[in-house]
């Protein structure tokens, strides 16, 4: 592990906070933009490590995808780059190039999304990074692989959702495919990328060396479609849209009561038996139409109709309190704001204020909880460049970098 940057390290001198967390003391150097790279980068650094954002003079494309804004800065962009710090470099000028080479030399993890071989004529490339850092972990996130087929292939969660068949699932089964309503995949290849990292951070602790970690959108959809996939892989089932109905479980759906419509799931026998004592028919749960999994979704057609007739007696969240008190899953169909105002009301404390004062950003919490350890929320998303003559000095100046009297063999 690299000691961390002087100027990030020394917080009475910079009156910037110091790393905490358990990757604290590890150095990020953050070449991706968008939101796959900025979003694993963004969960290292929640977990403490230092992240530096590069970006171009022109700066990431998401600080102008809007709207919304809050002050004028997009939420887009707000979401996935809190606790790093922004230098603006231009890779087509020497001396950017010299401290971003420089940068990569001292990191411990650099992450970028460029199209593959991109930064090859940078000498940014993993082979040529890693002749002088040998314990770099280089992850590169792609569209689709860096092999002679896929390299050359624009990467667009859009085109991925369509190509990998979520889309050809997602609507109503008379309808037209849909796209999910988030990039689904980018935040896939994100965590991907991050176990990937960490994994590669382990393995480290053994050999001394890093490693070149890849990770496409493409293959991290057809491991995220999970029983989909499977259903064709393993089985020769093509899946078809189904609309909210799901292909092996029932009910397992929205289901309309007097007001609204309520999701009801029942994933087992016991469940299915504990669900319709509550709505009163408790014989359903031995008729031979109903009795087993596999019997309710064969006869879903009956089964609905029966159900629906009796939560159309009560409002959603009449019914959602008894079901839930039986022991069966279920939940009211929320916009975000009331998902959000849920997570507070069963206590997950779902929004945090990142940085102090007048300068602190509302963002959502990061979903790791730790028994010793804690996520950070000291820096709010930083402007362009914000942080660009600390960096650039720390680069420019090979006395300061602790590691530079290590041997090759040392790191």
């Amino acid at each position: 592990m690299a000691d961390v940057c002087p100027f990030l390290d020394d917080e009475e001198e910079t009156g910037m906070p110091t790393g905490s967390g358990p990757l604290a003391g590890l150095l990020v150097a953050d070449f991706s933009r968008i939101l796959a790279g900025p979003y694993a980068t963004m969960l290292l650094a929640d977990l403490g490590a230092e992240v530096v954002k590069v970006e171009s003079p022109g700066g990431d494309d998401t600080r102008t995808w809007s709207p919304p804004v809050r002050d004028g800065v997009s939420t887009y962009y707000l979401g996935v780059n809190r606790n790093k710090r922004s230098v603006a470099l231009d890779l087509k000028d020497e001396t950017d190039l010299a401290l971003a080479r420089e940068l990569a030399g001292r990191a411990d993890v650099l992450l970028e999304n460029f199209k593959p071989g991109g930064l090859a004529r940078f000498g940014l490339d993993y082979d040529t990074v890693s002749v002088g850092n040998p314990g770099i972990v280089y992850a590169s996130i792609s569209g689709f692989g860096s092999g002679p087929g896929g390299k050359d292939l624009p990467g667009y969660d859009l085109i991925v959702q369509a190509i990998s068949g979520l889309m050809s699932l997602t609507g109503s089964p008379d309808g037209e495919p849909f796209r999910a309503g988030i990039s689904v995949f980018d935040v896939m290849a994100g965590l991907h990328a991050t176990i990937g990292v960490l994994a590669a951070l382990n393995a480290r602790h053994d050999t001394g060396r890093g490693q070149h970690v890849e990770v496409n959108l493409l293959s991290s959809a057809l491991s995220g479609l999970v029983n989909q996939s499977s259903a064709f892989v393993a089985g020769g089932v093509v899946p078809h849209r189904m609309g909210n109905s799901h292909p092996s479980l029932f009910p397992y759906e929205p289901l309309p009561c007097s007001d609204r419509d309520l999701i009801v799931t029942a994933g087992n026998n016991t469940q299915f038996r504990r669900l319709v004592e509550v709505l009163g028919v408790p014989e359903l749960a031995d008729d031979p139409r109903f009795a087993r999994n596999e019997d309710r979704t064969a006869n879903r057609d009956e089964l609905r109709p029966l159900l629906v007739e009796r939560l159309g007696t009560r409002t959603a969240m009449e019914w959602f309190s008894d079901i839930i008190a039986a022991g069966v899953p279920c939940g009211p169909i929320n916009s975000i704001d009331g998902g959000v105002r849920f997570a507070e009301d069963v206590g997950l404390d779902p929004v945090v204020l990142v940085g102090e004062g007048e300068a602190a950003v509302p963002s959502v919490r990061n979903p790791i909880r730790f028994s010793e350890s804690q996520a950070r929320y000291d820096l709010p998303p930083p402007g362009l460049d914000e942080h660009g003559e600390e960096i650039r000095r720390w680069l420019a100046s090979s006395a300061d970098d602790p590691r530079a009297d290590v041997t090759e063999e040392q790191r």
